[in-house]
């Protein structure tokens, strides 16, 4: 990646390209106000609703970005098949795309992956091969096997069209909400946040991004705080998007260096009770991973009094198990 312009205004245009090239396959999602939030934090909170996105996560921005790149580079790349690896949102949006766009690709999960992910993924009929405990082992088998066959290899976050896909979420609040004082996102391997950081940072360098990550898997943290990419375990976690380690090299964490102006890290029962919140006030079913992106301000809402704050809802793809488990945890009184 050492040859490869970084500069936010090269990053900046190529999210806006990325935001024509995918516009008819993905959904604008709405920025919505949360009024208990805003009372919680005597400031204006809204929630970016990628929830609601196609496949059920942000990755479909991404997947279809890279995908559509490399076909208007090289059509033979239909015939070819990229291969990817993913914990589970990245291989259901590739794979989304991927059949969308008429593609044949090659997909490696880790042989832990969340049963609603995988039954999912199942469903589809793309080719799975499973590797691993961790996500930087799979992403090393998927980028291998590539190398080996020379095919294309889609990284789920070490890939600036990737990032660039991402990034279009920014472009989206930025849109919505021009005075945004600050933008809460739940981090793993760090695309999502490189993409709006890169965005946010050029075009309102005084936006304050704030990483957030389970307690229990707090990876990206530990690296950016060490100076170094570092090869530590994982806990388990209800925020399994954003669970595992990151692989060597990966330009997302220059990003996460430069550009994530402070870190909140979220214990599991606040994941639980984030979830719970948007069950209750907002009706939306939401996984873990956004949830530690909203339970991190519920955790310190008063560092954002009477800012613009936007918080990345990602994803909502979430067994029923998990709900059913959360309901039962925190519901009181009758159903």
């Amino acid at each position: 990646m050492a040859d490869v312009d970084l500069s936010l205004p090269t990053l900046h245009s190529n999210i806006l390209a990325a935001q024509q090239r995918i516009k008819r396959y993905v959904r604008r999602t709405p920025l919505e106000y949360s009024p208990v939030l805003s009372h919680q934090g005597q400031c204006r909170v809204y929630l970016k609703m990628e929830n609601e996105q196609v496949t059920g996560s942000m990755k479909a921005r991404g997947a279809f970005n890279k995908l559509s790149k490399l076909l208007e580079e090289d059509p033979a790349v239909k015939e070819q098949g990229p291969i990817t690896s993913s914990s589970g949102n990245h291989a259901l949006a590739c794979t989304h795309a991927m059949q969308t766009l008429g593609v044949q690709g090659t997909i490696f999960i880790p042989e832990n992956v969340s049963s609603s992910k995988n039954e999912k993924l199942k469903l589809t009929g793309v080719s799975l091969l499973y590797h691993g405990m961790d996500c930087v082992e799979t992403e090393k088998k998927g980028r291998q096997t590539a190398l080996d066959k020379g095919a294309t290899y889609i990284s789920p976050y070490n890939d600036l069209d990737v990032i660039a896909g991402q990034g279009t979420i920014g472009a989206e609040i930025f849109e919505d909400l021009p005075d945004v004082d600050a933008v809460l996102i739940s981090v793993g391997g760090g695309g999502l946040v490189s993409g709006i950081a890169a965005f946010m940072k050029h075009v309102k360098p005084e936006v304050r991004i704030i990483g957030c990550q389970p307690s229990l898997s707090k990876v990206m943290f530990e690296c950016v705080k060490a100076g170094r990419i570092l090869f530590e375990d994982s806990g388990d976690t209800l925020s399994d998007g954003t669970a595992g380690g990151i692989e060597e090299g990966s330009v997302t964490f220059e990003f996460c260096k430069k550009y994530i102006d402070e870190w909140i890290l979220v214990p599991e029962e606040q994941i639980e009770r984030a979830i719970y919140f948007m069950m209750e006030h907002h009706h939306r079913i939401v996984e873990g991973a956004a949830g530690t992106a909203i339970g991190a301000f519920m955790q310190e809402p008063e560092k954002f009094k009477d800012q613009n704050v936007a918080i990345i809802s990602c994803g909502a793809n979430i067994s029923m198990d998990k709900i059913k488990m959360i309901i039962n945890k925190y519901h009181v009184g009758p159903m």
